[in-house]
């Protein structure tokens, strides 16, 4: 099902008993944090705020806040149906012969469907505000009480590549400083910084054109934390999810486009080598992320709904809604990393590694020292260079199953042969790093060793009791009552 907009994904959750409308007054400035913190750790429902102090503008959070409501977010009936749409195309080859040809044409005509469309308007466009607005007229929080402010949390920016003009939409925190600034958080990694230093080293302007998007469909809003190669259109894979392009609309201010559906649209320019202090805020870590200095968005044209809906999350001490994103992920895109790493069998993020703190993988090990090449092709593999611990089992471990790895990797390692370190990028929210995005990453091979990687002792076996005991027991345990 392809939402057409963030008002129809609102209804469907309700439909679903997955929302609930909190009628009572509630201040964004911390309390609707609260509320939303114990509903995510009670597992409790995605909630739209009709009545946030000072705003006449209702807060929808907490609205991908568990695996069901991404499911629901993306039209499927499970997360494994998106990774096998993946992998079926992934898989796709061109057969031979007239009648194989043909019998192909549908499904590439579908392809050509994902890419989006241009239209001359939009809902985003029913109110163009290009003086007279403050961005205090909307309901931004103030998340934690340790942040520097409030914060744009769940934004769709939008920049242009100056070399190649190709657009790119990723994710990153606002804080807002005055009624028409706010701070860019562009992390040296992300593709929006690369813009940045890009048209920075080309000289040939002093100001990078933004727009940025709050609120639009769930596939849209989803699409910009994907992990993605540069350059590849966050658009087109929202049409891949939503199977139907997503409508894109021209800026008023900047050349731009946005989803023309969008609830509130900010647009604006960032000046190139204008710095601002940033933070602190509190961050997925579960820790406070540092102050420090990144570039300055100007915003110079409001465009909205009439009723416009204000789209948050909060992060913070997980899980919180983030990581319910992040598994999402970790479940949609292992067929990709299985196209680049066939021997993986499956991933593991658990929620206490924040996303880049802990990966446990199980492999098909082929040869001695295996599990090594797979910790090195995943730290080479795009944001999953980030991983600062890697922990690699045979494909018979469980990764789901924390618990069951622990054992395994505690049983398995000789800690001075079986870990690895290595220097390189890392997260520039990692904290504990001896630089800014720069430090040491861990790599555990918890596979059973071989005599060719010098193991010449046996290899115990795991106890497990006999197939046939179990099938026998299990029928006298219904019957002693035990069932």
């Amino acid at each position: 099902m392809a939402y057409h907009d963030l008002r129809e994904f609102v209804r469907a959750l309700e439909q679903q008993g997955e929302l609930k409308r909190v009628s009572l007054e509630v201040d964004p400035v911390l309390e609707i944090t609260e509320f939303a913190d114990r509903a995510v750790k009670r597992g409790g429902p995605a909630l739209l705020f009709e009545k946030p102090k000072d705003s006449s503008a209702p807060v929808l959070i907490n609205a991908f806040a568990s695996l069901r409501r991404m499911e629901i977010a993306l039209g499927a009936g499970s997360l494994q149906e998106v990774a096998g749409r993946i992998s079926e195309y992934l898989e796709m080859r061109m057969p031979q012969g007239l009648i194989g040809k043909l019998k192909m044409l549908p499904k590439l005509a579908e392809m050509g469907s994902f890419f989006p469309r241009e239209v001359s308007g939009g809902p985003c466009k029913e109110v163009v505000r290009k003086d007279g607005f403050s961005l205090f007229d909307f309901p931004i929080l103030h998340c934690w009480p340790g942040d520097g402010g409030r914060f744009i949390t769940l934004p769709m920016v939008f920049s242009r590549n100056p070399d190649t003009g190709k657009r790119n939409c990723g994710m990153y925190r606002m804080q807002v400083y005055d009624e028409r600034t706010t701070g860019m958080h562009w992390q040296t990694h992300k593709q929006g910084a690369e813009h940045y230093r890009r048209l920075r080293a080309l000289g040939q302007s002093q100001r990078m054109e933004v727009a940025v998007a709050i609120g639009a469909d769930p596939a849209s809003m989803y699409s910009a934390i994907l992990p993605l190669p540069p350059d590849l259109d966050e658009m087109m894979i929202a049409g891949f999810l939503r199977s139907k392009p997503v409508e894109m609309v021209k800026c008023e201010t900047v050349d731009l486009e946005v989803p023309a559906q969008s609830e509130i649209v900010l647009e604006g320019y960032v000046e190139l080598g204008e710095l601002r202090r940033e933070g602190p805020f509190g961050d997925h870590t579960g820790y406070y992320s540092l102050e420090d200095d990144y570039p300055v968005f100007h915003v110079t044209c409001v465009t909205h709904r009439k009723d416009p809906i204000y789209a948050a999350t909060i992060v913070g001490r997980p899980p919180m809604e983030d990581f319910y994103m992040g598994q999402a992920i970790e479940r949609i895109f292992l067929p990709l990393m299985r196209l680049q790493m066939p021997e993986v069998r499956d991933i593991c993020m658990p929620a206490e590694g924040v996303f880049h703190n802990l990966m446990l993988v199980s492999i098909r090990k082929s040869y001695p020292g295996h599990a090594r090449k797979v910790m090195h092709a995943i730290w080479g593999l795009g944001q999953a260079m980030f991983s600062k611990c890697i922990v690699v089992v045979d494909e018979d471990v469980d990764v789901q199953n924390a618990s069951e790895v622990a054992w395994r990797a505690l049983n398995n390692i000789d800690p001075q042969r079986d870990i690895e370190f290595v220097m390189g990028p890392v997260d520039s929210l990692d904290h504990a790093s001896r630089l800014p995005d720069y430090g040491s990453k861990m790599g555990v091979d918890a596979t059973r060793k071989w005599p060719q990687e010098g193991f010449t002792r046996p290899w115990p076996e795991v106890i497990r009791m006999s197939p046939e005991v179990v099938r026998r027991v299990d029928e006298l345990w219904k019957k002693a009552g035990l069932a």
